[in-house]
């Protein structure tokens, strides 16, 4: 039996099909081979085309079946894991409205901060766990706000992953999970938040039908199921944003496990059974994909929005003719510390875990008669590394004390400097894996549809490929120098 997982990345889409009984990845794909556009027009503002998303998640599971490695008959069910935070706007017809405001998109910034003080700031962390801030809710006041027009005419907002859903099945649904990390849900009353509904006048006609992220939520329609190859009413039967999807993929699925990632942003996901917050909100809890009233499970959730961002940026700046083992290689001949060059890597919007500020991103220090090629390079994913230790300070401040991070075998984790840096600077162990947001989207399909009887059996074959433990303390003192660096530009 197969299962089939969609990926929905802000930089592609990836598919990947997935034997259920040995849980190993059949086939996979991604489209396209280039990066995805990210329109940006007025500064600050990142959108993306929801029917974009869809033209390229049928031509990865075409890529996928191309291969005929297996039968498309044999795919039981569809999980699909998405890029969070984004607003998708349909009418009546279920036709896109306007392009989706992506989760790097920082307009909505000053709407969600108004909202935090009218509804009062206690009140807020008490029961939606953050602040309104810059997440799903205060992007769709902001349509509300500046283009009442669209806003006349939505039938249903979704999160990204709801929208590919809906191209697959024709019905609109959602989760407490993905209410949650729009700041919509009210943990405290385990209901649509009241607060934000009445704030911001938003009509309870919009939101979609809720339903457990492990459940079916519609099934495959005929001439979908025609076009791709696939058996008519296929279930979707999981649905998760990237960073609750990537902790499924690691079996972060316990209080007290805790995932990471270095893709285009960074994130430090640990799950806990409290119903915890930041008093600042720079760090935020959403309900993980296990989440129920009976049992709770959060996830904290840090958040660096410019990590292989940054690192793509000095890629095509600085090593445009590299490929991204060969920068690596670069790079380690500089030494530790890169000789006091420091890079802020905040580029990518507003960050959370910086009170969502812009601050951009600065290169401090540079030495004309010293500093190279390879030191511009070390310093950009030291300079990553350090925010990871900032972000997880903030974390550890909350009760949040890892002894081990499990990480992907991917994007900047393929990169052995970065991985030491990332380790020694943090001083946590990392095990290092073999896995994939799709595959585990896969995966949490084969939860959802029961072909596995718990989560622990869908991943009964999985084990490490690499433990990476802290062998120095040599980032110290050039992390203490660039703290003071960062905390002088936020000070202004």
């Amino acid at each position: 039996m197969l299962l089939l997982g969609i990926d929905i990345g802000t930089s592609s889409i990836k598919a990947s099909i997935v034997d259920a009984a040995t849980q190993k990845v059949v086939a996979s794909a991604q489209y396209p081979d280039e990066e995805s556009p990210i329109i940006a027009v007025h500064p600050g503002w990142a959108e993306q085309s929801p029917d974009m998303w869809w033209e390229h998640t049928q031509k990865a599971i075409e890529m996928c079946h191309s291969t005929a490695k297996y039968s498309p008959a044999d795919i039981a069910a569809i999980g699909i894991a998405y890029q969070m935070h984004g607003l998708v706007l349909v009418d009546k017809h279920q036709n896109v409205l306007r392009n989706s405001i992506i989760w790097c998109d920082s307009r909505a910034v000053e709407i969600g901060d108004e909202a935090f003080e009218a509804i009062g700031p206690e009140h807020c962390l008490s029961h939606l766990l953050n602040s309104p801030g810059n997440f799903t809710a205060s992007k769709l006041a902001w349509v509300k706000k500046n283009e009442p027009e669209i806003y006349a005419q939505i039938d249903k907002f979704m999160l990204p992953g709801d929208f590919i859903s809906m191209k697959l099945t024709g019905e609109i649904t959602t989760s407490i999970a993905s209410l949650s990390e729009g700041v919509f849900f009210d943990f405290k009353n385990n209901r649509l938040s009241k607060d934000i509904i009445d704030y911001f006048g938003f009509d309870e006609s919009l939101f979609p039908e809720i339903k457990p992220v492990f459940s079916e939520h519609g099934g495959l329609r005929v001439a979908i199921a025609q076009k791709l190859q696939l058996k008519p009413g296929i279930p979707v039967t999981y649905k998760a944003g990237d960073q609750p999807n990537n902790a499924l993929s690691l079996n972060v699925l316990n209080p007290g496990e805790v995932a990471a990632t270095a893709g285009t942003s960074g994130v430090i996901y640990g799950v806990s059974d409290q119903l915890a917050y930041d008093p600042q909100s720079r760090v935020n809890t959403f309900a993980h994909v296990n989440y129920t009233e009976e049992q709770r499970r959060l996830g904290i959730l840090l958040c660096i929005n410019g990590t292989g961002s940054l690192n793509r940026w000095a890629k095509n700046a600085f090593g445009s003719t590299l490929n991204y083992l060969q920068m690596n290689n670069e790079a380690s001949t500089a030494p530790i510390g890169s000789d006091g060059l420091f890079v802020l890597p905040f580029g990518n919007g507003a960050e959370r875990m910086l009170n969502n500020k812009q601050i951009g991103a600065h290169f401090h220090n540079i030495d004309l008669n010293l500093h190279t090629r390879a030191h511009l390079l070390r310093a950009v994913q030291e300079g990553i590394a350090f925010s990871f230790r900032y972000g997880l300070d903030i974390m550890r401040s909350n009760g949040m004390n890892p002894t081990v991070i499990r990480a992907g075998k991917n994007n900047l984790f393929l990169s052995e400097l970065f991985t030491e840096s990332f380790v020694n600077i943090t001083g946590v162990p990392v095990e290092l894996y073999k896995n994939d947001g799709s595959a585990g989207a896969a995966l949490g399909a084969g939860i959802g549809a029961k072909i596995f009887a718990s989560p622990a059996e869908a991943f009964e074959f999985m084990h490490p490929v690499q433990l990476v433990e802290p062998t120095h303390r040599d980032l110290e003192w050039p992390y203490q120098e660039w703290k003071i660096l960062l905390e002088r530009q936020l000070a202004g």
